[in-house]
């Protein structure tokens, strides 16, 4: 066989410079520092190496508390994965200290939260009974539900409000760990966005699509109030992907419309994976005239109570 008739190049004449004269993204001083027994949590976090996340998140921090301290509005999204995987308590405390002014969910949300108050559990097996067609078929959730947006529909309430009144109304056993019974005791808004279809109680006969677009239209404008008073506030999504940076970015635009002023935010994105509308409607696109995004990447129980916690420490300092 014939050799190769192209050569190697030649490196001989590259030119070079010295490291030390060259701008560098990543010095010592950017380093994490070790950790140590008995720390605080705002020692973890300053301790964290001044590199992407681990910069962003103290920078939110700060920015939460803040808004706060600045009696700022702190909004937060969520799906229902978060109330799944246990995260009630400390949402609830965040409401109780003053942190969290309102809450927006999904339809899921409601669902898992009432049966979290009614029965202390949630979250059925669907692989075991998607076969029988017996997913979603709890009596108890669907006739609860619906009863309770019925109802609110009848009285010019929104979803969140109307749920929030049944549970108090039953005196569930658990309550306690209830989102919507806890924010209706302490009067913190809590709206309800739905896409009719997507909810278990949608499929019960006791179901009003009437009455669940009344009541879930009721709380889009009932959202979009909360947002018209963002400017120098903070929007939290957690474990939303589509429906709720959809409804952000409705709510904003409504707003701007219509003469408020919201322009200098902050925003951020928590979610398991980064998707593509959250990134865009809620970090990205509302921020363009001010303000910061800020997008995570994590599970949601580990990273929201670090997150809770990061907050109530910062606000401890003064």
């Amino acid at each position: 066989m014939k050799d190769y008739t192209v050569t190697p190049l030649d490196f001989d004449g590259l030119h070079t410079y010295s490291v030390h004269d060259r701008h560098s993204k990543v010095t010592v001083e950017d380093f994490a520092r070790p950790v140590r027994p008995g720390m605080r949590v705002r020692d973890l976090l300053t301790g964290l190496p001044a590199q992407l996340a681990g910069k962003d998140l103290p920078e939110l921090v700060r920015r939460i508390a803040a808004a706060i301290r600045n009696r700022r509005p702190v909004l937060l999204g969520m799906g229902a994965h978060v109330i799944k995987v246990g995260l009630n308590p400390v949402l609830i405390d965040l409401m109780e200290r003053g942190i969290i002014s309102a809450i927006a969910l999904n339809g899921a949300g409601i669902i898992h939260d009432t049966e979290i108050a009614m029965a202390g559990r949630t979250s059925e097996e669907v692989a075991d009974v998607l076969g029988q067609g017996a997913f979603g078929a709890a009596r108890e959730t669907g006739e609860i539900l619906n009863d309770a947006i019925r109802r609110g529909a009848d009285q010019g309430i929104g979803m969140g409000e109307a749920v929030g009144n049944a549970l108090l109304e039953h005196g569930f056993p658990h309550n306690d760990q209830s989102l919507l019974a806890r924010a209706r005791e302490l009067n913190i808004p809590v709206t309800v966005h739905v896409a009719i279809g997507t909810d278990i109680i949608h499929i019960h006969p006791g179901a009003d699509g009437a009455a669940i677009g009344r009541t879930s239209h009721h709380d889009f404008r009932l959202f979009c109030r909360l947002v018209s008073g963002l400017e120098d506030g903070v929007y939290l999504n957690v474990g939303s992907a589509v429906l709720l940076p959809e409804v952000f970015l409705k709510a904003l635009t409504v707003v701007r419309n219509l003469g408020h002023q919201v322009r200098h935010l902050t925003t951020a994105n928590f979610d398991f994976i980064r998707h593509y509308r959250p990134a865009t409607n809620v970090v990205h696109r509302p921020t363009l005239e001010g303000g910061r995004g800020y997008n995570f990447t994590g599970h949601h129980e580990l990273m929201i109570p670090l997150l809770a916690a990061a907050v109530v420490d910062e606000l401890e300092k003064g």
